[in-house]
C-alpha cells in the first residue's frame, strides 16, 4: 500500500479508512464484473487529492457479481479495525436503480435515529456513500455500462469487532460502520498532534495573525473559513485537544481565538473535558438536559433529551421545541474555554456546527 506523504514528512504513518478500503474494493471488484480482470494493485483518489494503492487479498468472480476485499491499514494509529478485511461484492440491480447499498456480514444496521443515515439503513455514512457512487458513475461512463450496481460492503469479523466501539451504544448493530471523510486516518499520537498545533501557534504569532482557530475537523474548518476568511496559516489542526489549544495560547496568546466544532465535541468541552476524545470523554446527557431545563424547556422535552441517542438527536428534538441547545452549549464551553486560559489576554468565541456545517450556536453572538 502506497503511503508516500506520510514517508516523505518523516512522522507518524498515516493510514485509511474503512471508507477508503471500501472505495478500493468497490474500484476492483466493479471492474472485474465488467472486464473479467481485478486490478491489483487498485489505485483510488480520494477527497484531498490521495491517490493510494491497494493491495487485493480477496477476489472472486462469478455469473453477474464480483468480490474484491482489502486488508486496512491504519497506519500508526491505534484503530481497532486495523487488519480487517473490508471487502466489497457487486452485483447487477435493477434498471435504474442507480446504486444500492447493503450491509454485507460485519457491518451494522442503523436502528436508532440521531445518526446521519436513516433508521434501518446500513451503517456505510454519506462520505463513503458518494465517493463510490461518483466512481460507479466514472466507470460505468468509461465502459458504457447503465451502472445500476448493488454495492454490498462487510468487515470480516466485523461484529466481533464492534464490540469494542460504541457502535451498539449508538444503536448501530451487527457490526461495524463504514467511516471517514478524507479517507485518511491521521495517527493519533498525542505528543506529535498537541506539538502540531503548538507549532501551529507559533507560526500564527510570527506573521503577525490576531486571529486563530481550533476545529475539530473539515467540516468547522471550512464553516470557521466562511465566517471569518481566515487564511490556512490561521487554522489549528486541534482535533480533539481542546486543552492542547487553550493551554499554550494561555503562554503564548493571540488576541482572538475561534473554537468551532459539531455540538458532541463541544458539548463535551461545555461539560469541562479538554480531551474530547470518544475514549476519554463522553457526552453527558444529563447535563443537556439540565441546560435545557435552565432555558425554560419542558420537563418533557428534558426528558427526550437526557434518553437521546446523540448530541445531533438532542439537539433536534430541542429545536423542534423552540430551545436552542446549540446556544446553550456554545456559552457554557466559551466559559470553560476562559477558565482555562485564565486570564490570558484571549478573546474566545465559540461556534457550534451540524453535520452539513450550518452553524446552531455561536458565543458571543454576532
Amino acid at each position: 500500500m502506497v503511503n508516500d506523504r506520510a514517508e516523505q514528512s518523516g512522522g507518524p504513518r498515516y493510514g485509511w479508512t474503512t471508507g477508503a478500503c471500501a472505495l478500493a474494493s468497490t474500484a476492483a471488484a466493479y471492474t472485474a464484473l465488467l472486464t473479467g480482470r481485478f486490478p491489483d494493485p487498485v489505485s483510488v483518489r480520494l477527497p484531498k487529492g490521495h491517490e493510494p494503492a491497494f493491495a487485493l487479498c480477496r477476489e472472486r468472480l462469478g455469473e453477474g457479481w464480483a468480490m474484491a476485499g482489502v486488508v486496512k491499514d491504519a497506519g500508526d494509529d491505534p484503530d481497532v479495525t486495523h487488519g480487517a478485511v473490508v471487502g466489497v461484492t457487486v452485483s447487477r440491480g435493477r434498471p435504474g436503480s442507480g446504486v444500492t447499498f447493503r450491509a454485507g456480514s460485519g457491518v451494522g444496521t442503523v436502528t436508532k435515529p440521531g445518526l446521519p443515515l436513516a433508521v434501518g439503513e446500513p451503517a456505510i455514512n454519506p462520505v463513503p456513500r458518494r465517493l463510490i457512487s461518483e466512481l460507479v458513475a466514472d466507470t460505468a461512463a468509461a465502459h458504457r455500462d447503465d451502472g445500476d450496481l448493488v454495492v454490498e460492503v462487510s468487515v470480516e469479523d466485523g461484529e466481533e469487532l464492534a464490540r469494542h466501539t460504541w457502535n451498539p451504544r449508538l444503536g448501530i448493530l451487527g457490526g461495524l460502520s463504514i467511516l471517514g471523510t478524507t479517507g485518511v486516518v491521521v495517527p493519533y499520537s498525542c505528543s506529535a498532534w498537541i506539538d502540531s498545533i503548538r507549532r501551529g501557534v507559533d507560526v500564527a504569532r510570527a506573521e503577525g495573525l490576531r486571529h486563530v482557530a481550533g476545529c475539530t475537523g473539515s467540516t468547522s474548518e471550512r464553516t470557521v473559513t466562511e465566517l471569518h476568511g481566515l487564511p490556512p496559516e490561521a487554522l489549528l489542526d486541534m482535533g480533539d485537544f481542546a486543552g492542547a489549544v487553550l493551554k499554550y495560547l494561555r503562554r503564548h496568546p493571540v488576541p482572538r481565538l475561534t473554537i468551532a466544532g459539531g455540538i458532541g465535541k463541544l458539548a463535551k468541552l461545555a461539560d469541562g473535558h479538554l480531551d474530547l476524545h470518544s475514549k476519554r470523554s463522553q457526552v453527558d446527557f444529563a447535563r443537556l438536559a439540565g441546560l435545557v431545563t435552565r432555558a425554560g424547556g419542558s420537563t418533557e422535552l428534558a426528558d427526550r433529551v437526557s434518553r437521546a441517542n446523540t448530541a445531533l438527536e438532542a439537539l433536534e428534538i430541542s429545536a423542534a421545541e423552540g430551545v436552542r441547545l446549540g446556544e446553550l452549549v456554545a456559552r457554557q464551553a466559551r466559559e470553560v474555554a476562559l477558565e482555562t486560559l485564565r486570564g490570558a489576554p484571549v478573546e474566545v468565541e465559540t461556534v457550534v456546527i451540524d453535520r452539513s456545517g450550518t452553524v446552531r450556536g455561536r458565543c458571543p453572538s454576532p
